[in-house]
This record gives C-alpha cells, structure tokens and sequence, in this order.
C-alpha cells in the first residue's frame, strides 16, 4: 500500500491538525482550572459556539459522511490522521457527526431514514447515542436481554441499557434489540432508531465515570417504535452493529496515538530542561529509553492504523486487524502516558496539565467498546480456530 495521503486529504488532515491547535488546545488552560475548581471538564456554551462556528466554516464538518447527504467522503486512511490530530487534545469536542452511529446508519438507512435521520444528522443537526451494553452482560452479545416483539405495525421494545454516551441530550438513540431469542446474534437482533421522547423510552440516571466524563442508563418500558424505524433488517442488526464499533475502535486507536505523541512531545521539550542530580532528564539512561521505546512504539502503532484503514476502505474483513490496533494502541498510550508522567514527577500529578486528563482518558478507553482482554481473546481465537 502507499502510505502517503492524497494531496486533498493531507492537506484535509493538515487543516484539522491546525484546528486543534490554534482552536482547542489553547481552551485547556481554562478547562483545568474549572475542572480543579469543581465545575467539571465541560467547554462553555460560548467555546463550544465558537468552535463550532470556527469548524463548520472550514468545513471540517461531516469528513467521513457520504456525499450525497453533504459530506466529504473521506477514506477510512484519511481518517487515521484526522482522528490522531483530535485525540492530541484534551478538549472534550469532536467533529460532527459521530463516525461510528454515521457508519451504521449510512450502511443502513432506507430513504425514509435516510431524510428524517440521516441528512440532518450530518448537518450538524441532531445528536445521536447508541444502546448496545447492558446491565451484567458486558461484552457477550448473547446475554443480551432488551427485546423488540412485533405489535401490529409497530415494535414494542422492552429492556435495560446502560454506559450510553449523550443519552440525556441525544436526538435519537440506536438500540440493538433481541426480535429472535434462538437467533439472537446469527440472525435475531435488530436496531432500532428511538426517539428521544418515544413512549415508554426514559432515561433512568447518570453514570459519573472518571476523567470527568459521564455516561447514562436508560430504561425502555414497553417503549413504542414505529415500524419504519427499524435499522435495516429486521434480524441483520448485528453485522451493522460491527461495523459501528470496527469504526469505534479504529477512531479510538488513532486518538490514543495523537494522545501518545502529544505526550512524548511534551517530554522531549522538558527533559532538557529539567536538570537533576546535575544532569538533565535528557541525559538519563531511563529517559532516554522511555522517549525511544514511545517513538518506537507510536510508529508501530500508526502503521498498524492506516494497514487497518486500508483494508477497511478495500472492502476486506478487517476484524482480526481491528482488534490488534485497538488492544496494541491502546496499550502504548498508556504505557507511553506512564512514563511521561513519572518522568514530571510532582508536576506529572498535577491537575495544572493534561497529561492525568490525557491518561484518565486512555483508561476509560482500554475498557470501552470491549476491553484488551476480550481483544486479545478474538485475535486468539481467530488463529486458533476456536471460534465455534
């Protein structure tokens, strides 16, 4: 594969990289202090207004959305880039819409949906959550208990999910639904599009998790769907739901790399600088194996991103590779945020830099959408041959 970008999608990647750090790295100063002061790791409504504004007039919005509802259409490959470039940020904001929900719903949507959800979506309209998890089922899809039974031309949808991001200000959730308990994931789940205020949808309570992020659980009690707002078909909601965490993962691994490098930058800069024992950081052996084994690592990492996004955009099953970049990044990230940490010392601890942001987040990531471990059991299981 050639692993240099079109022109038009580099200098894309190059613009977004731009964004991020004349528009949303210098709003960290303020978003730390508000956090140390209690108010929480939130832009206010004029940052977000701006940036907002700043974004849509680049036309930075809607990079991956198809372009027949508006957006640019960008290649999974240009996306490694433009997702490294957000994740060097600790500013809680991402381009609209959503890649992953936008994946799902492209590959989806008949041209009702396609109107009434997915144009506006991609215009930055409305906001979108996904319901997949659920209380005590974890990663295995075949505990899944939320059901969807057929009641004249409608779907009554009963169940429980839980560690929803933007639940309480969503739109529309996508809720992956059982409607064949003997099925379940080889033909008998299906998603559904439910709307914010849909009879019987509620969501139950907030879920404060660390980092100062926070996810919901919601509750659907006999909750009434019409029939034209089942995902696709009926039964086929599991192979859409894939492809909306294969996007997940991959984005996520790509900002754990711009995580990463923005940390390794942050330590080349102060190991000259900080001088101990009458030697500077740079001098230590220890360091010096840190900022090498980081470069090393981070390099390994990009490569492994855009191997995967090409044979994403080739059209090839990239599951195995999708795994590996998620359970390998994600590692690096938080090794890498380690030893950058540990090499500030007193001041890597502080809540004045975004390194224990930085870290928090990386955290929460090597847990969601399937932790390392259940990762590293597909990619054996897939060589193995274990998979029935």
């Amino acid at each position: 594969m050639n692993f240099d970008l079109d022109d038009e999608h580099r200098m894309i990647a190059e613009l977004v990289r731009r964004f991020v750090d004349d528009e949303l790295v210098p709003l960290e100063n303020g978003l730390l202090e508000r956090d140390a002061a209690g108010h929480g790791l939130e832009l206010t409504a004029d940052e977000r207004a701006h940036v907002d504004g700043i974004s849509r007039e680049l036309g930075l919005w809607g990079l991956d959305a198809p372009a027949d509802v508006g957006g640019t259409d960008l290649p999974a490959v240009a996306m490694v880039a433009v997702n490294e470039a957000l994740g060097r940020t600790i500013a809680p904001w991402t381009l609209p819409p959503d890649s992953p929900n936008l994946r799902m719903l492209a590959a989806t949507v008949d041209d009702r949906q396609r109107e009434a959800y997915l144009a506006p979506y991609v215009r930055g309209e409305t906001i979108s959550a996904i319901g997949i998890s659920e209380p005590g089922a974890g990663s295995d899809p075949a505990g899944m208990k939320t059901t969807a039974v057929r009641d004249g031309d409608d779907w009554v949808l009963n169940g429980r999910k839980i560690w929803i991001t933007k639940a309480d200000r969503a739109d529309f959730t996508i809720v992956i639904a059982v409607t064949d308990k003997e099925k379940r994931q080889r033909g008998g789940m299906s998603a559904f599009l439910v709307d914010r205020d849909a009879p019987g949808f509620s969501v139950v309570r907030p879920i404060p998790m660390i980092g100062g992020e926070t996810t919901y659980e919601v509750a659907l009690d006999d909750c009434r769907v019409p029939g034209w707002k089942l995902l696709g078909t009926e039964g086929q909601g599991f192979a859409p739901m894939q492809l909306r965490l294969n996007t997940r993962r991959a984005e996520m691994a790509a900002n754990a790399i711009g995580m990463a490098a923005r940390a390794l930058d942050m330590l080349v800069d102060y190991a000259p600088q900080r001088t101990t024992f009458g030697k500077p950081l740079s001098e230590r052996q220890t360091v010096q194996n840190w900022v090498a084994d980081a470069a090393i690592r981070i390099h390994a990492a990009r490569l492994m991103a855009y191997d995967c996004a090409w044979k994403i955009d080739q059209g090839r099953d990239a599951r195995t590779e999708v795994s590996m970049l998620k359970s390998f990044a994600l590692e690096m990230a938080w090794e890498v945020l380690d030893h950058v940490m540990q090499a500030f010392g007193a001041m890597g601890m502080t809540r004045e830099l975004p390194l224990a942001q930085m870290a928090a987040r990386i955290r929460l990531m090597r847990i969601y959408d399937g932790p390392t471990e259940i990762h590293n059991w597909v990619v054996a299981r897939n060589l193995l041959g274990t998979r029935a």
